[in-house]
């Protein structure tokens, strides 16, 4: 028995030193991040907005986001965990679909970008593909009375572009050069 209560102890301090090891690089590595592993802060008209985390825009003034499972709840993450053959989810990915041909009525016969419907795994994605965005033009630039080349010209300046995945745009950082748009 004190063989193997020894021989515990030197394996708890084994993975003692090797997760302090692996910590340490973790933390080490987030301080190269541009953010310093922190959170993306937005100070706009007094408020504080995180970039990282989705944010909840309704008016058809603004681009919209991601549905949320979770209504933008950053406490809350989470998905629906509802399967493509789920009728409840079904009904709710058609109301979407039926929201958005009302509010993007030039858009009739264009195929809707899948993230503008389903919801992300967290339920808190800040982010849409360009074609998300491009899919909201018409209808922000007729809201606005702007030129929808204005508005698409806003859409490729905020365009982030990857190596390894495709391209994104920040609703919320989209939406503030929209209001800042002249």
């Amino acid at each position: 028995m004190k063989n193997h209560i020894l021989s515990a102890v030197r394996l708890t301090f084994v993975m003692f030193v090797i997760i302090g090891i692996y910590l340490g690089i973790v933390y080490a590595g987030s301080k190269m991040l541009p953010t310093h592993g922190n959170a993306e802060i937005i100070h706009y008209n007094g408020q504080k907005f995180y970039a990282n985390i989705g944010q909840k825009f309704t008016s058809p003034n603004y681009f919209h986001g991601r549905p949320s499972a979770v209504d933008y709840n950053g406490a809350g993450s989470g998905g629906s965990n509802k399967g493509p053959s789920n009728k409840e989810y079904l009904q709710i990915v058609q109301k979407r679909i039926n929201v958005l041909k009302i509010q993007n009525p030039d858009m009739e016969n264009v195929k809707i970008p899948v993230e503008l419907i389903t919801a992300s795994g967290s339920g808190l994605d800040p982010d849409i593909s360009e074609n998300g965005a491009f899919y909201q033009v018409k209808r922000i630039a007729k809201m606005r009375n702007i030129s929808v080349e204005k508005v698409e010209n806003l859409i490729k300046n905020q365009t982030e572009t990857s190596f390894f995945g495709p391209s994104k745009v920040n609703v919320l950082q989209l939406n503030i050069a929209l209001d800042q748009l002249k």
